[in-house]
């Protein structure tokens, strides 16, 4: 059950008061991630002592163990109310811990996907360069030969006619 702050501000001291302060609700928002983070610790820190206290405090009211020390500080009457004030501040902390951590995740996976997006868009434009001669080392392409030229249909023909001539010359000497 929620705590009215007036109540909190009766249970707590006034250092214990202004580290809760800061975690309400609009005050949370504009501490930085790396002071929440040493306030973790601060805060688990006195809910366990007020859990410890308020243990003792029954163990000794059901009459199981002796009084710890020569008493009890001035704030042992309220153990369980201050260490539910702790608890909850522990709780805001570490929700807003976790919606700054996905804040950011968020953000990332945003950009990366824009960037990835450009990628591609880009990959789909792309403009290759001309297949001639390039400046840089490597295997260099063939020049290609001019192809040599068809022969006249009256060039074949006279070729063969020369064959035909030769041969008939030949033929006539074998006789």
């Amino acid at each position: 059950m929620p705590v009215p702050c007036k109540f909190e501000r009766s249970l707590l001291s006034h250092e214990e008061y202004e580290t809760i302060r800061l975690t309400h609700h609009p005050a949370i928002y504009d501490v930085e991630v790396a002071e929440l983070e040493a306030m973790r610790p601060r805060l688990r820190k006195m809910r366990d002592k007020e859990r410890t206290l308020g243990r003792q405090r029954r163990r000794e009211g059901r009459g199981k163990t002796e009084a710890r020390g020569a008493s009890f500080p001035g704030t042992a009457e309220h153990a369980s109310e201050r260490k539910q004030v702790f608890a909850a501040a522990l709780k805001r902390v570490n929700k807003e811990l976790r919606r700054l951590h996905n804040l950011a995740a968020r953000t990332a996976h945003v950009e990366a996907a824009r960037k990835a997006l450009a990628l591609h868009r880009a990959a789909n434009f792309m403009t290759y360069p001309p297949a001639g001669a390039t400046a840089n080392e490597g295997m260099v392409p063939n020049a290609s030969t001019p192809r040599r030229r068809i022969i006249t249909g009256a060039k074949i023909g006279r070729v063969s006619q020369a064959t035909k001539v030769a041969q008939a010359m030949r033929d006539a000497r074998g006789m």
